[in-house]
């Protein structure tokens, strides 16, 4: 995320009105509700863990213990068993 400066964009009236509230400090504005990406839209993050979580689950009707899992994927076992619940 970049910043701008609000001189750029904002009228000075709005600008006068903020600074009543935060005056020099840096703000975050939320998106409209209706255009947040979703988590993991942008990246290949979302795809990855489910990727992992599928082969994860392979591995594991395949007879590979939770704890194998565990070390191999670097999660806890509690981790791995709520993967493998999830995928039945």
């Amino acid at each position: 995320m970049g910043y701008r400066r609000a001189e750029e964009i904002l009228p000075k009236e709005m600008i006068e009105l903020i600074q009543e509230y935060v005056d020099g400090e840096s703000i975050y504005i939320p998106r409209k509700t209706g255009q947040r990406a979703g988590w993991g839209t942008k990246s290949a993050v979302r795809q990855e863990l489910e990727n992992r979580n599928r082969q994860i689950f392979r591995d594991y009707c395949c007879g590979v213990r939770a704890a194998e899992l565990a070390e191999k994927y670097f999660l806890s076992e509690k981790s791995i068993r709520r993967i493998i619940s999830r995928m039945k």
